[in-house]
């Protein structure tokens, strides 16, 4: 069974940045796309940022220019750079890997950004 394992989230100041990282189990972590979200009102969730695994990146409009994801395969691991961060940035974070037509997701961190 794939396993997500995440880690990075805590609390900060408005302006501050946090570094997320995603620990995946399976061994053939580098031939899948990755994807960071979080829950969104009005719909199941919302895409943060993304990373496939020929290293094509997408972000949501609201964090352009202040967020990086990247990935080390050799780590089997991806993580979310998050800088000046925002108090709407509050909320849990999920990493999830996209193992058609199974996708498996971490248990979640909590980001909390005060103003």
């Amino acid at each position: 069974q794939v396993q997500l394992v995440e880690s990075g989230g805590g609390l900060v100041q408005a302006g501050g940045s946090l570094r997320l990282s995603c620990v995946a189990s399976t061994r053939i972590f580098s031939v899948y796309d990755m994807c960071w979200y979080r829950p969104a009102p009005g719909k199941q969730r919302e895409s943060v940022a993304s990373i496939t695994a020929g290293r094509v990146t997408n972000y949501a409009d609201s964090v352009k220019g202040r967020f990086v994801i990247s990935r080390d395969n050799n780590k089997d691991t991806v993580y979310l750079q998050m800088n000046n961060l925002k108090p709407d940035a509050t909320g849990l974070y999920y990493c999830e890997v996209n193992m058609r037509p199974s996708n498996f997701w971490s248990q979640g961190t909590r980001i909390t950004v005060s103003s």
